[in-house]
């Protein structure tokens, strides 16, 4: 890449490692924190599912703020927010309201983040660099995951909330110094770089009315209803059904180590094709056939197994062809709307986060009708990669509609 591209994509991917580490230090922390509370499984549900409400009602203000006041500012208030919020986690622990209600807060800072990255994104990488760009970020989400896993569960529960709050505070402090965002990029230096303009002043009824968008849409809610599951129950999974112990929690990380490989390798594969002639449609629909499909079939080998090494091996395989959709529905957006990437993206990532407020309390409804038993979790989850992946090879595109 280009150094200016490599900067931008850099930081950019670096807040993602910071956004995805602080998802993923309640499911871990709840075990102790359960057991020192005493929370039912349902209000482990709800505490579980709270970031997911706050998640989703900042995507298009993020998105629209990213537009009017430009990436560096929203993205840097965003960082700031969330992280603050992690920090002050568990001083509100005694409390479950006051828990829940920093969790909302918590998931409204995240989700002011990607939709500014995209419009960052959409207007600083060339199209021949997208796709690994887009890997690049969410492989650098899976790496923070990663290091989450590891560490956390050697800590006490409390440190990890103030390690990674804080890690985000010192994130915004490099932001102001290195990112400069107030460029007028040149057309004739740039040509890549800037979207062709069809209509700026587009209809909002625009961004629900073409089936190429939905396409994109629904392939993102069932990659997200997928991944919501694991992110909020592995961990509580391996431990009450498998026997993990708190050593072995850390193998929670071993999906995301393959996530994060599989995220940089698909980018240049991606890439790869486009650069011999492949079809920009037909790259995005084979990542995203990979990343539906593939998952859906071993999160049903996942849950048929009694076996704590099986199961981390088929969730990891899982996760890893997950990451493909990076170079195909996500990268999409940037394709068929490039100026207007953030908004697409934060309407889609909306709709994509009903899992996550839906996974938490109905995964413990499931699993307590069925007297313990998560083969229906996974079926329904498989279910929805399945047909997710028909509607969006079928009627995807990869030419300008916005």
């Amino acid at each position: 890449m280009l150094p200016e591209t490599s900067r931008i994509v850099g930081l950019c991917s670096i807040a993602n490692f910071i956004n995805a580490a602080d998802r993923v230090i309640m499911p871990i922390a709840i075990i102790p924190m359960t057991d020192e509370y005493k929370w039912s499984l349902h209000w482990q549900g709800w505490i579980l599912s709270a970031f997911a409400f706050g998640y989703f009602t900042s995507q298009i203000v993020g998105a629209c703020a990213a537009s009017r006041f430009g990436g560096k500012t929203v993205l840097l208030f965003a960082v700031f927010l969330w992280s603050v919020f992690t920090s002050i986690t568990p001083l509100l622990a005694t409390s479950v309201p006051a828990l829940i209600f920093c969790r909302v807060i918590l998931g409204l800072g995240e989700g002011l983040g990607l939709p500014t990255i995209f419009h960052i994104f959409a207007h600083s990488v060339p199209i021949e660099e997208r796709s690994r760009a887009f890997g690049y970020l969410v492989a650098a989400g899976s790496v923070g995951q990663t290091v989450a896993s590891l560490v956390c569960p050697h800590l006490a529960w409390q440190t990890g909330f103030y390690l990674f709050g804080t890690l985000g505070i010192v994130w915004v402090l490099i932001w102001v110094v290195l990112y400069q965002g107030n460029r007028t990029l040149d057309k004739e230096e740039l040509p890549l770089y800037v979207p062709k303009v069809m209509n700026p002043n587009v209809m909002w009824c625009e961004f629900v009315s073409h089936w190429a968008l939905w396409a994109i849409y629904l392939a993102h809610f069932a990659m997200n209803w997928s991944n919501y599951i694991i992110m909020q129950w592995l961990p509580t999974y391996l431990a009450r059904n498998l026997g993990a112990n708190k050593e072995s929690i850390s193998f929670t990380a071993v999906p995301y180590v393959i996530n994060s490989l599989f995220g940089i390798l698909s980018g240049h594969f991606a890439d790869t094709l486009i650069s011999r002639k492949w079809s920009v449609l037909s790259v995005r629909r084979l990542m995203t056939g990979i990343g539906l499909i593939g998952p859906g079939i071993f999160l049903l080998a996942f849950c048929a197994v009694d076996n704590l090494l099986a199961a981390v091996v088929f969730v990891s395989i899982s996760m890893g062809l997950c990451v493909c959709n990076s170079a195909g529905h996500l990268s999409n957006h940037a394709d068929i709307a490039p100026n207007h990437a953030g908004v697409t993206f934060a309407i889609s990532n909306t709709l994509a986060t009903i899992p996550g407020i839906l996974c938490g309390p109905v995964t413990a409804e499931l699993v307590t009708a069925s007297h313990g038993r998560w083969f229906p979790v996974f079926v329904i989850a498989a279910s929805i990669n399945f047909t997710s992946a028909i509607i969006y090879c079928s009627q995807s595109s990869a030419s300008q509609v916005l």
